[in-house]
C-alpha cells in the first residue's frame, strides 16, 4: 500500500453490502497481487482453525477502508466474511494477521 495515502476509515463489517466497489485492481505489481493471495489464503486457514480477528484494508468507490473481522472464506474472486459479507479481492490493498 503507498504509504503517503490517508489512513483508512474504519468501518463495520455490517457496512460492507452497502458499498460500492469499482472494476481496477488496487494494487500495481504481480508480486504485490501474488503477496495478498498468499495472505488471504493463510488467513483463511488461520480463521477456519483459530477464529481470530484480521485487519483487512480495501477502497472501495469512496476511498479506503479497513474492517476487523474474521475471515470465513476466500473465492477466485472474493473473501466472504462472517454475516456472508464479501468484498472483491482486487479492491484489497492489505491483510493484516
Amino acid at each position: 500500500m503507498n504509504s503517503s495515502a490517508k489512513s483508512p476509515q474504519q468501518i463495520e463489517k455490517e457496512k460492507i453490502s452497502d458499498l460500492r466497489f469499482p472494476e481496477e485492481e488496487v494494487l500495481k505489481s504481480i508480486e504485490a497481487i501474488q503477496r495478498r493471495k498468499l495472505d488471504l489464503d493463510r488467513a483463511a486457514s488461520l480463521g477456519n482453525i483459530e477464529h481470530g480477528k484480521l485487519r483487512i484494508i480495501f477502497e472501495d468507490s469512496e476511498g479506503l477502508k479497513q474492517v476487523e473481522t474474521t475471515l470465513w472464506g476466500v473465492t477466485d474472486k472474493r473473501i466472504i466474511l462472517k454475516q456472508g459479507n464479501l468484498i472483491p479481492i482486487h479492491r484489497i490493498h492489505e491483510v493484516k494477521i
